[in-house]
């Protein structure tokens, strides 16, 4: 029998600063990356960035660890209008503990659920994460 899926729970102090974050009124690029405490079973805060560009944001992600983001990103469309987009990136890096990655595989949809976010995309490098790599995806919803 394969272990059962652990479904870690959203830290209360953290659905509230994501509630507050998707309603901000800055026109900048912001993230919230988070991480899971392996004793909680809590997906916690583990770093906030403002003005932070896709490239920047890929600098601060661990090579060998999964993060969720939740991403702010100024979108300037090809028709002159800008949209400031709500995106979910789960990185899961190539070489992460397997106990690791099950237990944020098992927990991203709770998490994207209590975020209320539709754009949801996965990294499995960090090298990835580019501006090229965001607008490609998100043109799809535009």
């Amino acid at each position: 029998m394969s272990e059962s899926l652990v479904v870690c729970d959203v830290a209360e102090d953290l659905v509230e600063k994501l509630r507050k974050f998707r309603f901000r009124k800055e026109t900048n690029n912001a993230a919230i990356i988070m991480k899971i405490d392996k004793d909680k079973r809590l997906v916690v805060l583990d770093e906030e960035l403002e003005g932070v560009s896709p490239d920047e944001l890929k600098d601060e992600l661990p090579e060998r660890q999964p993060r969720f983001i939740v991403y702010s990103y100024k979108y300037q469309h090809d028709d002159g209008r800008v949209s400031y987009p709500l995106c979910f990136i789960f990185s899961s890096p190539v070489g992460c503990k397997p106990e690791q990655q099950m237990m944020y595989a098992g927990s991203k949809n709770k998490l994207v659920q209590t975020a209320e976010l539709t754009k949801v995309f996965e990294i499995r490098n960090t090298e990835d994460l580019t501006e090229e790599w965001l607008r490609e995806k998100l043109g799809f919803f535009h």
